[in-house]
């Protein structure tokens, strides 16, 4: 009796799919950490103190930017708007990961994010004159997605 051996799953190319499946391991986790990022500026938005632990003087502060006008949408919270758009990309990397559409899905959502966040930043830097760390750190992480979700597009495209 022969010992089976465990093999990474194969593409149609014979090539092995452990490095799709760690960069949607790496997309899931940064939108986990976009999601928590997010979940704090909410919670900001919100909050009832006059000042947050991001404020570092008139330049970079939080609660200028979490309560302007421009921090809603229609009534409804920016902070909100990315957590609901960070949970998208989690499960589209976590839930549906296997479906042939998903990359460029996740394409569609990251790259969405990432003009949304870039006017965000505009609003900051030219209207309010006030930075926000945990905008900037979206900003970051949104970027991440972007590139990653280019990457697992490019790759399912040549399977």
């Amino acid at each position: 009796m022969q010992a089976s051996v465990n093999r990474p799953a194969l593409s149609q190319r014979g090539e092995s799919l452990a490095p799709a499946r760690r960069l949607m391991l790496a997309i899931a986790s940064v939108a986990a950490v976009g999601a928590a990022v997010s979940s704090i500026s909410l919670y900001l938005h919100f909050g009832t103190s006059k000042t947050s632990f991001c404020n570092f003087g008139e330049s970079f502060n939080c609660d200028i930017v979490n309560r302007s006008a421009y921090s809603t949408l229609l009534g409804v919270p920016v902070a909100l708007i990315g957590i609901l758009g960070y949970l998208l990309i989690l499960a589209l990397a976590t839930v549906y990961r296997d479906k042939a559409e998903t990359p460029v899905m996740l394409l569609i959502a990251s790259v969405g994010g990432l003009g949304f966040a870039l006017y965000l930043t505009y609003v900051e830097k030219f209207i309010l004159q006030a930075w926000c760390v945990l905008c900037l750190s979206s900003l970051v992480l949104i970027f991440s997605e972007a590139v990653l979700g280019g990457i697992v597009l490019m790759k399912s495209l040549r399977q």
